[in-house]
């Protein structure tokens, strides 16, 4: 396949699925189950079905999937009026060739006792409170996926998705303004589990409305007026890594809004964990929603730089341009995108990549 048929495929798709899906009817509240007014849990699912074709560096031919990127189920509740708890399962890359019908993980699972609104603590499966695109939901992100470089540690760390297990406390500080997080995780484990524990934690401030909760939104569709600014930390005996992070949500007229998101992160796997080099890795991505169309047109740049002569030819840039249409928000939307990889020159040919992606979400 052609770039060209591969873009006119992508074209069609788009179209048809424009044309026959049209609006799907919005959420009017959420399925909640109450023992009493102290104890109550809700559900939710959450389901992102693509159609992909990928370039492979060395054929040039392009890889063709209709897969589900992930099917989730949400049981979130309250046992006392200070615990809450929240749980989520997947099934990542459903049919995606090879096919592996057999996948199905807990992608969350914790624990909430809220002390008081300075002083959180939370137990289990929790997101590493690394960097601002590191912590947000999957089902709120602003591009078609997470950043190439948020998770490089996942598996040296026995990680899962960029979850550890362990506890975090967390807080809101300066009328919420000031945001902490500090975790002690479980990271790799040696033989006999002697080896020391896993540090993460991060600071942030918002300079105009205020975020809370576990996750952070890639987009509020200008909803909502955020300046934050963050830096993390994630620590295992040699390993090291640091970010630094902006986000803005700006309403403008019209309804419209603008997002912008740029992360630093600092990668060095020391001697625990050799095979991750050290480089500094950015991500930024920013788009322009048009409320009267309910259309986000959005891009983003990565790029990945080690140090060192030795691994100056795994160097790496990638650009993705995409178009949301947000049927109804994050509950119901289309999204198409057009990626492409170009590795240091001498080094593997670029790549192309052409995604649509559905997004059904309830919770």
């Amino acid at each position: 396949m052609t770039v060209g048929t591969a873009f006119r495929t992508l074209a069609k798709a788009v179209a048809v699925v424009f044309l026959t899906v049209g609006s799907a009817p919005a959420a009017r509240g959420q399925a909640i189950v109450k023992a009493n007014e102290d104890i109550f849990f809700r559900l939710g699912f959450g389901v992102q079905g693509w159609a992909d074709w990928a370039q492979d560096s060395v054929s040039q031919g392009y890889v063709q999937n209709l897969f589900i990127r992930r099917v989730s189920l949400y049981l979130g509740g309250q046992v006392t009026p200070r615990i809450t708890f929240y749980l989520r399962t997947d099934s990542p890359n459903l049919g995606k060739a090879p096919k592996d019908s057999t996948s199905f993980i807990v992608e969350d699972g914790y624990l909430e006792w809220q002390v008081a609104n300075s002083f959180i603590l939370d137990g289990g499966l929790i997101l590493i409170p690394l960097c601002r695109n590191c912590l947000e939901q999957s089902i709120r992100l602003l591009t078609l996926d997470y950043g190439s470089y948020s998770f490089l540690a996942n598996s040296l760390t026995q990680s899962s998705v960029g979850r550890d297990t362990g506890f975090q406390a967390r807080g809101y500080l300066a009328g919420d303004r000031i945001e902490y997080r500090v975790g002690v995780f479980a990271g790799q484990r040696l033989p006999g589990s002697r080896n020391a524990p896993r540090w993460a934690g991060r600071l942030q401030y918002n300079v105009f409305d205020t975020e809370k909760g576990q996750f952070y939104a890639g987009t509020y569709l200008g909803k909502k007026k955020v300046l934050a600014i963050g830096v993390g930390y994630d620590l295992q005996g040699h390993y090291r890594a640091y970010a630094g992070d902006v986000f803005l949500d700006l309403p403008v007229a019209g309804g419209n809004g603008v997002t912008a998101q740029l992360d630093f992160l600092r990668w060095d796997g020391g001697t625990t964990f050799p095979t991750l080099s050290k480089q500094d890795d950015v991500f930024f991505e920013g788009g322009y929603y048009i409320s009267s169309a309910k259309l986000m047109p959005w891009g983003r740049f990565e790029s990945q730089s080690f140090s060192g002569s030795a691994n100056a030819g795994r160097n790496q840039k990638r650009f993705q341009v995409g178009l949301t249409w947000y049927a109804e928000a994050h509950n119901f939307n289309i999204r198409s995108a057009y990626s492409r990889v170009i590795p240091t020159a001498g080094g593997p040919s670029p790549t192309n990549q052409f995604t649509v992606q559905l997004q059904f979400f309830y919770f």
